[in-house]
Order: C-alpha cells, then sequence, then structure tokens
C-alpha cells in the first residue's frame, strides 16, 4: 500500500495535531483527494515522524491528529554539501532530485566563469522555490526525514571560502575532466564531510582551477569518458557516499 507522507515545520506541530500548510494541505485533499478519517505519515523535516489521522481537510488547511511516533532512523554518517554549477532547462532540477535521493545534505548552486552570470542570476531567483519544491518531494519519496538545505546562489569563491572554513576532517573535491586522480584513489581516515564542487557545460576557468587549489579543493576525474555536468554529479554523490557515507 502506497505511505502518503506529509512535511509540516516544528512550529506547525503541537502535543497532538499538526496543521499542514496550504500547498501541503492542497496535496493531500485536491492531489490524493484524501479526506477525514485517512491514515497518513507526517515528519518534521528535523529527523522525526508520525503515523497521523485527518481530521480536517480544507482546501487552504488540513489537520491532522498525531498518533504513534516512529522509530528513528539512521541518516548517512556523512556531511555531504554538493556546489553545482548552475546548468540549462530542468537539468538542475534532475541533480536536485537525485541527490536528495542519495542523501545529500545541502545543495549549493554556483555562479562560475562560463556561465552567463546575469542570466544564470535572473534564473535561479526565479527558480529557487522550485528547487526546494523538488528537493521536498524527493525527501518524501525516499523516506528520508530531513530536508537537505538549498541556499541562494553563490559565485564559486564563496563557496570554496566557506568550505575552507568547514571543520578539519572536511574533504574538498572538485571534478575536472582533464587531471585529478579517481575518487578511490583519495580515502583520507576520519571524514565526516566532503564538500563536492562540480561545474557547468563549459568546465573551470584557469582562475576557479587556480582557487580550487588555493583553497585545498583536490582534482578528481571519473574515468575516460566526458560525462554530461548532471551525470558527473550524480556519479560524484553516489562514489562519495559509497566510500564515505551508507552506500
Amino acid at each position: 500500500m502506497q505511505r502518503h507522507r506529509f512535511y509540516a515545520s516544528t512550529d506547525q506541530f503541537n502535543e497532538t495535531q499538526v496543521t499542514l500548510d496550504p500547498d501541503e494541505s492542497h496535496h493531500l485533499t485536491r492531489v490524493l483527494r484524501l479526506g477525514i478519517g485517512a491514515r497518513v505519515y507526517v515528519f518534521d523535516g528535523d529527523g522525526s515522524e508520525w503515523t497521523a489521522e485527518v481530521s480536517s481537510a480544507g482546501k487552504r488547511e488540513a489537520e491532522l491528529i498525531l498518533r504513534d511516533k516512529l522509530e528513528d532512523i539512521v541518516e548517512s554518517p556523512l556531511r555531504l554539501t554538493l556546489g553545482q554549477a548552475l546548468i540549462k532547462g530542468e537539468k538542475f532540477d534532475w541533480v536536485v532530485q537525485k541527490a536528495t535521493e542519495l542523501g545529500v545534505t545541502r545543495i549549493v548552486p554556483l555562479l562560475t566563469r562560463h556561465s552567463d552570470i546575469r542570466r544564470a542570476e535572473e534564473r535561479a531567483g526565479q527558480k529557487l522555490q522550485r528547487w526546494r519544491r523538488v528537493a521536498l518531494e524527493a525527501v518524501k519519496q525516499c523516506g528520508r526525514r530531513r530536508l537537505v538545505e538549498i541556499p541562494e546562489p553563490v559565485n564559486f569563491e564563496t563557496f570554496c571560502r566557506l568550505a575552507a572554513d568547514e571543520e578539519e576532517r572536511t574533504l574538498r573535491l572538485f571534478f575536472s575532466e582533464h587531471e585529478g586522480r579517481p575518487l578511490r584513489q583519495i580515502s583520507p581516515a576520519g571524514i565526516s564531510s566532503v564538500a563536492l564542487a562540480v561545474a557547468s557545460e563549459g568546465g573551470w576557468s584557469d582562475d576557479e582551477i587556480e582557487l580550487a587549489g588555493r583553497t585545498g579543493f583536490t582534482p578528481i576525474h571519473l574515468g575516460g569518458r566526458i560525462l554530461r555536468t548532471e551525470t558527473a554529479a550524480i556519479v560524484a554523490t553516489a562514489l562519495a557516499q559509497h566510500l564515505f557515507g551508507d552506500l
């Protein structure tokens, strides 16, 4: 039987019930056409989930009575940040969806030298809420209980600087088609966090490659084949989870 899962932030809960926001209420009542008495699941984005029963089913506001709290599930021990340069069409949506399914912690949209920065910024501003919604739907589908963080787009220099400020056990990597080592050859002990950067179709500029090296990023490649940027992002994410996480 299909499990219908809904998200509500912690401030929407009280001791015995939860009120869904308009988007989730619309999905419950208009898309799934669930009514009073329907059994569903609700999670708070912070690791907890309950079984619940629909007690009111308004178009803009649905309420659930909390029943049983489910046992905790363990997220990947790896804190994985994916810095993905903005890419054309719906490809970024696809990266967000698949990276979320693979357990990424944070997805940072990157403005890089070889993209049209003005158009990219406009596109990102329009699509940020969409990306967050795509991530939420992926969390609901794959059974995760913690939301994926997607901040405002930043330039590559800012991303590198923030990654350099992370804890010592953060492994900083950037994908490069023409240099670097296979990821399997880079496996230092005690890694709890990975920051991974993937360029757009135009690749990295010489200045960005120099900046990455100066801020502690190691270049990696994914074999001798030329991969689309969205393919590289997902392959690298999966490999990082395999080597340092829970795959």
